[in-house]
């Protein structure tokens, strides 16, 4: 048995270590909302948070993840930022397919937990590596300008 802390909670999954922290949430916990791209680290829909950081669960292992904090979009509206990006993505209609949007979110929250004013430039530079198939990136920059604003 593993056990993670996720989104504030312990839970264990009888999981092998090298198994992705994707699939022990999606397989293993049935948290279906960071969703499966590419598998190579590339496209960023299965972005979580762990201490904070935008990661990519489909390569980071369960082993890596023990003993450290691990966000879900599940999760992500319990704090001011992520629900100000929430509002901000429904504000702005960012979303068309929806399929990239949960790793979207985790990467500007991430961004906005850290920077209360970026750029433009600081934005691509935050969103890099996560892939709009629908190209929405315009209405995404807006919206994570728009709930920057309502955060200061």
């Amino acid at each position: 048995m593993t056990k993670l802390k996720i989104n504030g909670k312990s839970v264990e999954v009888d999981l092998d270590p090298s198994t992705p922290v994707l699939w022990a949430l999606r397989d293993a916990l049935g948290m279906t909302g960071t969703k499966f791209g590419c598998g190579v680290a590339a496209c960023g829909a299965c972005t979580v948070h762990i201490n904070g950081v935008p990661t990519r669960s489909c390569m980071t292992p369960i082993s890596a993840a023990v003993g450290q904090r691990i966000t879900t979009i599940e999760a992500i509206a319990d704090s001011r930022v992520g629900k100000a990006l929430q509002a901000a993505w429904v504000a702005h209609d960012v979303a068309q397919c929806g399929y990239c949007q949960s790793g979207q979110i985790m990467s500007a929250t991430a961004l906005l937990e850290n920077n209360k004013k970026p750029s433009d430039a600081d934005i691509d530079v935050a969103m890099a590596g996560n892939i709009c198939r629908c190209g929405t990136y315009q209405r995404i920059r807006q919206a994570i300008h728009a709930a920057a604003k309502t955060l200061a």
